[in-house]
């Protein structure tokens, strides 16, 4: 049994769960794991300029990878500035793990004001983790680590939080690791599967939902596959994107509040199946379901059943293992053909996309330009920007894993962090994020962590000079009393060059070209792209019809 200080009882038990990188800044309470990654080469830490960058990072690593990712920040102000990017990871179901200091153990819970003391700190993550626990004794860290693996991988996949008092992780114990582990999926219930397939048979026009639960368990193929059995319409959330291809017949492409080709679908459809999505309150009239659609609702967790839509026939289980159950269930059955006619499915996508032209024809135009330069595996990080809302319904989707959003937390400065983390986790592939002028400047000082590890992204940032969506806020429903949501920006070509990073000033006509250039670049670069306040969809009414 190994003799070894608490820190490099982390490091060791992060190296045997298959963690690659570490995302965090080194402080006083911690600094014994990063003395415990001195001379290693199996983890590789990466210091970011601020704490919510370190779960950002860990974040875009984890849903681009398909694994963990962990970062590792100080107690207190390091804590509290993790959380909201916690939050971030909690509402997209991205399987994060945050490792924090704590005080000194003799002093935990007594107020004395130690250094970075909260109390209780637990409080703070209590409401953005899936699990979260103090570890008291250094024997028992690999078991804890262990543990917040096994909490991300069965079930929902959320984030995981363990904290480690001072001298905890400083003093030497005798340990012993838990053997490696394969953690099983949720297994649906065959009756639950059963009364799903007969439903889907017998339905006159089934449709089915695919939310970013298909995503997070690799269950694409599978998607596909039961859309194709039932000769069903896929309609994506924005989180979804990806879980059939665009260009497949059968999708219906994104959806976002309330818009989307599957508009026109929707009141046809007379059983719909939802597969790793919460149906949130985003869908609005328009791709709601309502009665007397039936619902079939598939997910990892039990609690989203019935919380915004009733569903007669609820399965508890992981995407991939709940659309296997189903295809398995109707093999050999005999399925009506032709309930959607390829014409009528065109038909909608259509209509869907004259009025986005019609609706949007200035961000259409840009959207359509990048998608033009980027392959399909790029990856694209749609951020809390006008160009972000749009791209969830102009930006077509081939392959999974390469659409991150920030799903409902809506969370402005995400996008540039976690999409340096998609950088990490995919070196070999572009990587776009695509941001507001607003959004940029929360995370701007990770350039330097950009240059400082070669990570070879491209942001291009749309300056309107404004928090845009407010501002048109303002302009459309307060009778353009515009009260703070005007900016005053640097220049960003300027700002780039100044930490090292290559900078591109261009109109919205030559993006196209501009991005081309960035990515020949083979470095991290910024493109600046001046455009006029827009509306985002979500101000449109959802009762328009498209």
């Amino acid at each position: 049994m190994p003799h070894m200080t608490g820190g490099q009882a982390v490091v060791e038990s992060l190296k045997r769960e298959g963690v690659e990188y570490i995302f965090g800044i080194p402080g006083i309470q911690i600094m014994t794991i990063y003395d415990a990654m001195y001379n290693q080469r199996d983890i590789r830490p990466i210091t970011v300029r601020h704490e919510q960058t370190a779960v950002y990072m860990a974040d875009g690593y984890a849903r681009v990878k398909g694994k963990p990712g962990v970062a590792l920040v100080v107690p207190g102000p390091g804590v509290q500035n993790a959380s909201a990017a916690l939050g971030t990871a909690y509402a997209c179901s991205s399987p994060v793990l945050l490792i924090a200091g704590q005080v000194e153990s003799y002093n935990l819970g007594k107020d004395k004001g130690s250094l970075h003391e909260i109390h209780d700190q637990l409080d703070v993550v209590r409401p953005v983790t899936k699990w979260c626990h103090r570890v008291m004794d250094g024997n028992k860290i690999p078991a804890a680590i262990h543990e917040a693996m096994r909490q991300m991988a069965v079930g929902r996949p959320r984030p995981a939080y363990i904290e480690i008092p001072w001298d905890t992780m400083a003093g030497k114990t005798d340990v012993e690791f838990p053997a490696p582990e394969q953690f099983p999926c949720l297994k649906s219930d065959p009756e639950g599967v059963k009364r799903a397939a007969e439903l889907l048979i017998s339905a006159r026009n089934p449709l089915i939902w695919a939310g970013g639960g298909v995503i997070s368990a690799d269950a694409a193929k599978e998607l596909t596959a039961l859309a194709e059995a039932l000769g069903s319409p896929v309609a994506m959330t924005a989180e979804g994107k990806g879980g059939i291809p665009e260009t497949h017949p059968l999708s219906l492409g994104g959806a976002y509040y309330g818009f989307g080709a599957v508009r026109g679908a929707t009141q046809k459809a007379d059983v719909i199946l939802a597969v790793g999505t919460r149906l949130t309150w985003q869908m609005r009239p328009g791709t709601a379901p309502k009665p007397p659609q039936r619902l079939i609702h598939v997910d990892a967790d039990p609690k989203v059943f019935g919380k915004n839509f009733p569903a007669e026939i609820g399965i508890v289980a992981d995407a991939k293992e709940g659309l296997l159950a189903i295809i398995e269930e109707i093999q050999g059955k005999k399925i009506p053909q032709n309930r959607w006619s390829y014409e009528e499915l065109e038909e909608c996508r259509e209509k869907h996309r004259i009025w986005l032209w019609k609706q949007a024809p200035q961000q259409c135009e840009m959207i359509a330009q990048i998608r033009k330069v980027l392959p399909q595996e790029a990856i694209l990080v749609s951020g809390i920007t006008n160009i972000g809302y749009w791209c969830n319904l102009a930006y077509p989707i081939f392959q999974p894993r390469t659409y991150l959003t920030s799903s409902y937390f809506a969370t402005l400065g995400y996008a540039f962090p976690t999409a340096l983390g998609a950088k990490v986790a995919a070196p070999e592939r572009p990587v776009v994020c695509v941001t507001g002028d607003g959004g940029f400047l929360y995370a701007c000082g990770e350039l330097s962590t950009a240059v400082q590890y070669g990570i070879n992204l491209v942001t291009i940032v749309f300056n309107d000079q404004a928090f845009g969506s407010t501002k048109s806020d303002q302009q459309r429903n307060y009778q353009g009393r515009l009260v703070e949501t005007d900016l005053k920006n640097p220049d960003f070509v300027a700002l780039a060059n100044a930490f090292g990073v290559k900078g591109i000033k261009v109109n919205p006509e030559n993006i196209g070209q501009a991005l081309m250039q960035a990515l020949e670049a083979q470095t991290p670069v910024v493109i600046e792209v001046p455009i006029p306040t827009l509306v985002p969809p979500f101000q449109l009414s959802s009762a328009e019809e498209t």
